[in-house]
């Protein structure tokens, strides 16, 4: 059993649990050894079956989950889930995917209309069934209807993180084939999407068809859904990602990886201005009209040329503005991961995070960076043992103490503070003085109007002390939809300010989102690329991610705070 599956398994438990009104510190403890379970580098059923080793090595793990999670391992549940699925159907935990109800809402609708399913929802919504129970209303039937429908609509997309994962596994295993020149992936994960529909891979070499056939037998293909000369399609692993691999001649590559690559708006306009020249393209190569006569194929870059215009990098390749802007030699130069010098927003264990400041610190000097600022939670998020005004003054001190040590890398004082309900900071301004650098978010009553929601970020951005505004739509992709709020007008704002628009690069979020960094570009605002990284590990997993975003967003190293040199970012956070 991978880790990943074991803490889906956990977490779902203690979703079950929070349904049934449980004791919350056991929930929190569910919760908690998920979270570790999912990002802890070894695998976790090997420390079990390994007789001279203990779970409750790794750090988080008590003797109580320990038994679970052995007990997990050795036959695919526990007690305390089985109990659980006895009492309740699991079809529950889909309704936690519908914005409105939360677990006791469930509850409710479960105990009163016998509701266990998404569908019993809608017809209980439908039928305005929903209003007659305590603390719901019209209101709310509305709201649980839209999310039913946008639900409706996600279903069957994945994380890019985890197509990436997806790709990164099987590549390497059909590369072991032998006699293969070149494999990649294409389609919506080469463009960098928040979130993917399938898995296109691309395969040249005298073992293609070799590849084909691995393809089909690997352990994870649940289901062929097709195999053919050229073409394999499989269901990969539990969750069901629909993977094609495709087997092409050498000459053919370019053409075939422009093709899959999309995007479908893009090739359209491509393949229309290769018409308009007298050629004809699709995924074998680029011809002439008048005699078939190959022009290009082999490579991306001899396609665009032949068209009369620049490669465009695939974060582009949106059918938005690119095409002309290649034609006309003014594409921006994308920022790169290589030109990020710190991280800016990070948890440790003074929170809610897995490692020291020092061990934080640690592995980002490791990767290379000049400086990062620690950036606990304030004192809203209780859970999360959150920084009151005392700790943050004395955090500041103890970071100006470590930077005198000689640490390799420059340490900023942080904090993640709290945008309150009514826009003011979680923390006294004077507090938030002493520190280096303040990234104000939303937690907490995402379910305003957006005209509230607006005033409540134009408040915010009214702090002297705010420097970043974090994760600035509160959206968890594929469960949560943003809050609405008049973007335009808060990055407008925040542009006036010099505050910067966080890019978070946690692949649940990837908030901002490319069409609004590109919006937000236009109006002035800059940005800081950030990693909301609770384990070190996190700091090299998440960053990339976050520049696939700015890359959609057309941004530039320019734009970006945290791509500044040492010197010249110190300055630029510093406090007027």
């Amino acid at each position: 059993m991978e880790n990943r599956e074991i803490a889906r398994l956990l977490a779902e438990t203690a979703d079950l649990m929070e349904i049934g009104a449980e004791d919350g510190f056991r929930i929190r403890g569910y919760r908690n050894g998920a979270s570790v379970i999912e990002s802890y580098p070894e695998r976790i059923e090997d420390i079990v079956r390994n007789p001279e080793r203990k779970i409750t090595e790794v750090p988080g793990i008590g003797k109580g989950l320990a038994g679970a999670i052995e007990e997990l391992c050795s036959r695919g549940s526990f007690g305390k889930r089985d109990t659980l699925l006895a009492k309740y159907p699991p079809t529950l935990l889909d309704l936690l995917r519908i914005q409105g109800l939360g677990p006791k809402g469930i509850a409710l609708v479960y105990e009163h209309l016998k509701v266990a399913t998404i569908d019993d929802l809608e017809r209980v919504c439908n039928e305005q069934k929903l209003r007659e129970l305590p603390r719901m209303g019209a209101k709310l039937e509305e709201k649980v209807l839209k999310s039913i429908a946008q639900y409706r609509q996600r279903t069957g997309r994945f994380l890019l993180s985890f197509a990436k994962k997806s790709a990164a596994e099987l590549i390497p295993y059909l590369s072991e084939t032998g006699g293969l020149e070149k494999i990649s992936a294409a389609g919506s994960l080469r463009r960098g999407k928040e979130t993917i529909g399938d898995l296109d891979l691309l395969v040249t070499g005298a073992g293609a068809a070799e590849a084909l056939e691995r393809f089909v037998v690997h352990p994870k293909a649940h289901s062929v859904l097709g195999k053919g000369a050229n073409k394999a399609s499989i269901q990969f692993g539990l969750e069901g990602l629909q993977v094609d691999l495709r087997a092409l001649p050498h000459e053919s590559y370019g053409a075939a990886m422009q093709y899959f690559t999309g995007s479908k708006e893009h090739n359209i306009v491509i393949r229309s201005r290769a018409l308009k020249l007298g050629l004809t393209l699709n995924e074998y190569g680029l011809f002439r009209v008048e005699n078939e006569q190959r022009v290009g194929g082999e490579t991306e870059e001899e396609i665009y040329e032949q068209l009369g215009m620049r490669w465009i990098p695939p974060e582009l390749r949106e059918n938005s503005g690119e095409i002309e802007a290649a034609l006309e030699g003014r594409l921006p130069k994308l920022i790169e991961l290589s030109d990020i010098r710190g991280d800016l927003h990070m948890h440790t264990t003074e929170t809610d995070g897995r490692a020291t400041l020092e061990e934080m610190a640690e592995a980002a000097r490791a990767l290379g960076y000049q400086y990062i600022a620690i950036t606990d939670h304030s004192k809203a998020l209780a859970m999360a043992n959150g920084l009151d005004e005392d700790r943050a003054v004395a955090f500041a001190k103890r970071v100006r103490e470590l930077n005198q040590n000689g640490l390799g890398i420059r340490i900023f004082s942080g904090l993640e503070c709290d945008i309150r309900r009514d826009g003011a900071l979680d923390l006294a301004e004077d507090a938030l003085a002493e520190l280096d650098i303040v990234v104000a978010s939303v937690h907490s009553h995402m379910n305003l109007e957006a005209g509230e929601m607006t005033d409540r970020l134009m408040r915010a951005l009214e702090s002297p002390n705010i420097r970043v505004m974090g994760h600035p739509t509160g959206r968890i992709l594929l469960h949560r939809d943003p809050f609405p709020f008049d973007f335009e007008r808060v990055a407008s704002e925040a542009a006036r300010r010099d505050v910067y628009l966080e890019i978070n690069g946690s692949p649940e979020r990837l908030d901002l989102g490319g069409s609004l960094v590109r919006t937000a570009k236009g109006l002035g605002a800059k940005f800081a690329i950030s990693t909301d990284a609770h384990h070190p590990k996190s700091l090299g997993i998440n960053m990339p991610y976050g520049i696939t975003v700015a890359r959609r967003g057309w941004l530039e190293a320019g734009d970006v705070l945290n791509a500044l040199p040492l010197e010249q970012f110190a300055r630029a956070i510093a406090k007027s």
